[in-house]
């Protein structure tokens, strides 16, 4: 009787330890997921909008506060790329062509002169060329790695800021307002500045990551652009090497942001939009938004 008793509870131990095993290895579904992000972003002391998007099965995204808008911050320089290559393409000019690196701008608001101030810009190493002749390519390269004012300005000037919204509607991006180039003092101050929703730069990065713009040839050299990004505290901090990220940071302060294509080795791949503004403080926002990046890594890793 005792040797019975014994077995029996060896078979309920080993029972309930196959239970606790398999609870452990329970797949994260998408409900649990948002309870997770929403974990992280109750620690910001800030307001923080989501935008995810499964590029191998479009019926899986999460988004929170996807349509509030937000100081587009350095975000907008994206889209500038975008169509910088569409006009690029349509015979405008070439990326090829060589520009005279300058530091002279007019205000959207009344047409006076600003110059840019090298402090303030990530770019710094550009104003060593001013006077110089750079082709628009190179101009694209700093803008993006190294979110170079500098080179955004010049580019806007080419551009136009009205044929950056345009192209971005076309896209279906609905919201994003590119207004102007940086630091226009004057149409900061009458509060005219770019401004974007984590759904349209997810909606944006999805054309790109899908080929839709221009052609597949384009969007593979502005993904291999955004892939040389310099500042990775955010979307790919957490994250494995083997895993890339095409991205693009934006910063000033009280607003920290990250938006981008995540690939992972063997073929999954996701657009991730984390946008931050009214912060207490940069600095300890960018550690959860790291977090939160690596929750959906996490919940892609566990998908079949």
């Amino acid at each position: 009787m005792k040797y019975f008793l014994h077995i029996s509870l060896i078979m309920i131990s080993l029972s309930l330890i196959t239970k606790t095993e398999t609870r452990g290895q329970e797949k994260m579904n998408s409900e649990q997921l948002k309870k997770l992000v929403l974990t992280e972003i109750s620690t910001i002391k800030g307001d923080v909008a989501v935008a995810f998007l499964n590029l191998n099965d479009t019926s899986d995204s999460l988004l929170i506060n996807e349509n509030e808008n937000f100081h587009a911050a350095s975000t907008m320089k994206t889209p500038v790329m975008i169509e910088v290559y569409k006009q690029d393409a349509s015979g405008k000019f070439k990326l090829s062509d060589s520009i005279t690196v300058h530091n002279e701008f007019t205000s959207i608001v009344d047409g006076s002169i600003f110059k840019l101030d090298i402090s303030r810009d990530s770019g710094d190493e550009m104003y060593a060329n001013i006077g110089k002749q750079l082709t628009i390519k190179e101009l694209v390269y700093d803008m993006i790695t190294v979110s170079g004012n500098l080179s955004t300005n010049i580019l806007m000037e080419i551009v136009k800021a009205e044929n950056v919204t345009k192209s971005m509607r076309e896209l279906g991006a609905q919201k994003i307002n590119v207004l102007r180039g940086v630091e226009d003092i004057k149409a900061y101050e009458k509060g005219l500045s770019n401004t974007t929703t984590a759904k349209d730069l997810m909606i944006i990065f999805e054309n790109i990551a899908n080929y839709k713009i221009v052609s597949e040839d384009v969007c593979r050299q502005m993904i291999d652009i955004l892939l040389a990004q310099k500042f990775n505290n955010i979307i790919p901090a957490n994250l494995p090497k083997d895993v890339v990220v095409a991205h693009k940071t934006g910063s000033i302060d009280g607003i920290q942001h990250d938006s981008g294509i995540v690939y992972l080795p063997g073929g999954k791949k996701y657009v991730l939009v984390l946008l931050s503004k009214n912060l207490e403080s940069n600095v300890k926002a960018i550690p959860v938004l790291a977090n939160i990046s690596k929750l959906f890594y996490d919940y892609i890793i566990e998908k079949n």
